[in-house]
Order: C-alpha cells, then sequence, then structure tokens
C-alpha cells in the first residue's frame, strides 16, 4: 500500500480527520473519511444508542425483578422473562449490529451506499417492531441461547425484518471492503479484522437459514428455537470477538501506546479466528443439526477458534496502555474503555472454565463477555465522534463512565457466580429463585446493587454521547 494512500478509498485518496496521537510501534488506526459514508455511519451510530436505551429500560426491570426483597412488589416471574428477552436483544444483537454497521460503512469504500441505507432503514423498522411487542402483542417468552423470542407474530415479523437488513448489510460491507494485499500495516491489519468479521456474521445468517430449512416440523417452543439458534448464534461470536479485538488495538494506538504485537501476528491472529467460523458449516455437513455432536463441535470451535487470538491482542493492549504517562483529556475516556473492556471480557472467560450445571454461573460467564465486548465498541463511538465532527469525550463523568459500567457488572457477575455455588438457577426470578440461605440472599443482592451501578454507567454513556453530539467542534471538517 503505498504511502499516503487511504485502504477506505479502494485506493483513492480521502479527506480525514484523525484524532492528534503520540504514537510509537505499530501505528493501528482507521482513517475516518469526510464524504457521504460518513452520514451513513451516523444513522447506524444513532441506531445502536436507541438500542442501548431501550435496553437500559428493560434491565431497569430485569435487575430488580431479580432482587431480594423488592421483587415482591412486580408481578409475575413471566415479567422477568419478556424483560429479559427485549433486554438481550437490544443490547446484545441489536447494539452490536448497529456497530458493525458503523465500522463498516466508514473501512470500506462508497460502493453501493445506498444498499447501506437501505440495510439501515430495515434493520431499523426490525428493531421497533421487536420493541414493540412487549406492549402490542407480547407472547409467550422463549428463553433460547443466543436469540431469545417473544411467540407473537409481530416480535417474530420484526426479528426477520431485522435479519433481512443485516444480510444487507453484510453483503454491501463485503462488496465495498477494502481490498486487501500480503503487506500489512496497522491499518490494513484493522481492516483484515473488520473484512473477517463481516464473513464470520454472513456465515452466522447462512446458518440460521440452514437451520431453518433443515429443522423437524414436530419441535417446539423453545427446543426449536434452542436449535435454530445454535449453530448461527455461534458464528456471531466470532464476529464481536473480531469487532472487540479491532476495537482494543485502535483504542490502545489512539492513546499513544508503543504496541509490540506487529501487524504480521495481528493478521494471523485474526485469521486463526476467522478459520473457526468454517467450522460451523461443517458442523452442518457432518452432523444433524439436532444431534449432541454437531452442538459439542460448535462449542469446541468456539474456544479453539476465538480463545488463542484474544489473549496476545489483549496482552499487547493492556501492557501498551499501562506505559503511558501524561495522556490528554481526550485520551482518558479511551484508556479507560480499554482496560474495563479487557477486565470484563477476561473475567467472563475465567468463570466460563469452572461452569458446571445449569445455574446463573452461565450467565455471569457470558455477561462478562458480552459486556467485554460492549465496553470495547463503547470506546470506539468515542474515539470515532470528534471524527464526525463533535466534541471529543473528555472531563471526569467520561472517564468514569466505562469504569463505573464495568465495576458495576464486575459486581454483577460476582454476585452471580457467588450465588451459582449455592445453585440459584438461571432464568429464574422472584419466589422460583428459592434463595434458602443468608448467602444466596447476599449473593443476588450484590448481583442486584453491582446490576444498578452498572445500568447508572450505561445511562451515563448515553448522556456522553449526546452531550458531544451537541456540542460539535467548529474547525471539525464535515465533508
Amino acid at each position: 500500500m503505498s504511502a499516503g494512500t487511504s485502504p477506505l478509498s479502494g485506493g483513492r485518496r480521502a479527506a480525514t480527520a484523525p484524532l492528534p496521537t503520540v504514537r510509537a510501534g505499530a501505528d493501528y488506526q482507521l482513517s475516518i473519511p469526510q464524504d457521504a459514508r460518513l452520514a451513513l455511519a451516523r444513522g447506524w451510530l444513532w441506531l445502536g444508542m436507541a438500542a442501548l436505551i431501550g435496553s437500559g429500560l428493560f434491565s431497569v426491570l430485569l435487575v430488580v425483578s431479580r432482587t431480594p426483597y423488592v421483587n415482591q412488589w412486580l408481578p409475575a416471574a413471566n415479567f422477568f422473562h419478556i424483560s429479559l428477552v427485549l433486554h438481550v436483544d437490544l443490547s446484545v444483537l441489536v447494539w452490536f449490529v448497529a456497530m458493525g454497521g458503523l465500522l463498516w460503512s466508514l473501512h470500506g469504500s462508497q460502493r453501493a451506499q445506498g444498499a447501506g441505507w437501505v440495510a439501515l432503514w430495515i434493520t431499523a423498522a426490525g428493531t421497533l417492531a421487536m420493541a414493540l411487542a412487549p406492549f402490542l402483542a407480547p407472547g409467550e417468552p422463549i428463553m433460547a441461547n443466543y436469540i431469545p423470542v417473544l411467540e407473537s407474530p409481530l416480535f417474530l415479523v420484526g426479528l426477520v425484518v431485522f435479519g433481512v437488513g443485516t444480510a444487507v448489510l453484510v453483503l454491501r460491507s463485503l462488496w465495498a471492503a477494502p481490498r486487501l494485499g500480503l503487506q500489512y500495516d496497522g491499518r490494513g491489519a484493522l481492516d483484515f479484522g473488520l473484512s473477517s468479521a463481516a464473513v464470520a456474521t454472513a456465515v452466522a445468517l447462512l446458518c440460521f437459514a440452514w437451520s431453518w430449512a433443515v429443522l423437524p416440523t414436530t419441535l417446539h417452543g423453545k427446543a426449536y428455537y434452542e436449535i435454530l439458534f445454535w449453530g448461527g448464534g455461534h458464528a456471531l461470536q466470532f464476529t464481536w470477538t473480531l469487532m472487540m479485538l479491532v476495537a482494543w488495538l485502535w483504542l490502545a494506538s489512539a492513546c499513544g501506546a508503543h504496541l509490540v504485537l506487529s501487524p504480521r501476528v495481528t493478521v494471523l491472529m485474526f485469521l486463526l479466528a476467522l478459520l473457526g467460523v468454517f467450522v460451523t458449516p461443517y458442523a452442518y455437513l457432518a452432523h444433524d443439526v439436532a444431534s449432541v455432536e454437531h452442538r459439542n463441535l460448535l462449542t469446541w470451535a468456539m474456544r479453539m477458534g476465538g480463545g488463542p487470538a484474544i489473549v496476545p491482542v489483549g496482552m499487547a493492549a493492556v501492557l501498551g496502555v499501562l506505559m503511558l504517562r501524561n495522556l490528554t483529556a481526550e485520551m482518558r475516556p479511551l484508556r479507560a474503555a480499554l482496560l474495563s473492556s479487557v477486565l470484563l471480557f477476561g473475567a467472563g472467560g475465567v468463570i466460563g472454565i469452572f461452569i458446571q450445571g445449569s445455574n446463573v454461573r452461565i450467565p455471569a460467564h457470558y455477561h462478562g463477555c458480552i459486556v467485554g465486548v460492549t465496553l470495547a465498541l463503547m470506546g470506539a463511538v468515542y474515539r470515532i465522534l470528534p471524527s464526525m465532527g463533535y466534541q471529543a469525550p473528555q472531563g471526569r463523568m467520561a472517564t468514569w463512565q466505562p469504569w463505573m459500567y464495568g465495576i458495576g457488572q464486575l459486581m454483577h457477575i460476582i454476585g452471580l457466580v457467588w450465588s451459582g455455588g449455592y445453585g440459584v438457577q438461571r432464568k429464574v426470578a422472584g419466589s422460583d429463585q428459592v434463595l434458602r440461605s443468608t448467602a444466596e440472599v447476599a449473593g443476588m443482592g450484590l448481583m442486584g446493587l453491582g446490576g444498578l451501578i452498572a445500568i447508572i454507567g450505561g445511562l451515563l454513556f448515553v448522556v456522553v454521547v449526546i452531550r458531544a453530539i451537541r456540542q460539535p467542534q467548529p474547525s471539525a471538517a464535515h465533508g
């Protein structure tokens, strides 16, 4: 790649608005183009923000419904399950896809720009239908892994529409992706990571369709949706992980960190994760979708494909930022988001090693990992805002927000692990939790307190972003 050429424009020069930093070592940066792609990226940002706000509202109801003594003032356990379905789908599925749309819109060329807008409007329409379903046609909540659902025509139609929009987004992203070569600098390595995430999403959508086509018609309820979403859900974990790794490297470099991980090694790490994705379609060819062998092979692929890539990238990013001194006001929130993300994701990974049986240790594991991804993407939003013409998030609120969100979630998962040691079951609330001892009540109480702190941290993210958007930089380029 020649000097002065942006990988975002397929070989053409593009105006960029970089955040001023002092760097050494590999330069892991993504250029932010100042053209029509920026407007599309803003649209995906607003969809993601709307999903987080909606998820926060449902999470308030969710945490309260599991907190001892307080939950007796709420309706039956079904209230908890409906809130849980919407909380998970908005905070994971919609928020992550929206952030994928944001990043893919910026790192690709302007090719098929109209398809990008079509994808945005379709996914937004599907999101709206799902969010309205609990109030208009709630249906029975089905707590399937990866994508819980409401057996409501409105919710299911919304989910299908959202899936169609995601498919358009991924096809457009792959079509507009920058050309890849054999020689990589830091920017090219991040481009490879984002393109790999788009490929993983395409594989996930293929697996969802494959499962739907071959599932026995005799299956109903939870058994049906569990198998329907199992294969594609595993593939999506690679998408989220790749996006997180890209964000870690980008945030560390934006803080001026010296990263000892070379771009070539980084590409190999991304490639290792991507190869794990392709075990998924093989599992469909080798085993029946309802078989134990199919399920176990997908679980093994996720552990072996994603895990080895995370450790070196995370260590390089953390060691790089820990060596920094005298950070500017704009850099401190980026470092906070990076360190809290690695902390939460690492905690979730360690908890996953000790899972036995079906109890609240399982949600402790995936809450740690999912919130680790969320914090990384929050940091990416902070990094992108000044390049979009908005004020760079700075000050105590912006710096403490990732820590408050992360520490609250850490308390949340510690409470769940504590209670899981006593056998408290997952996906239950109120009297169904059967809290028999003071220790069990204390554990779930810690979970509730941590959840409340995390909710405040999530709301602060919304406040910080909206404040930055309302105070644009006069000198910023707008295209």
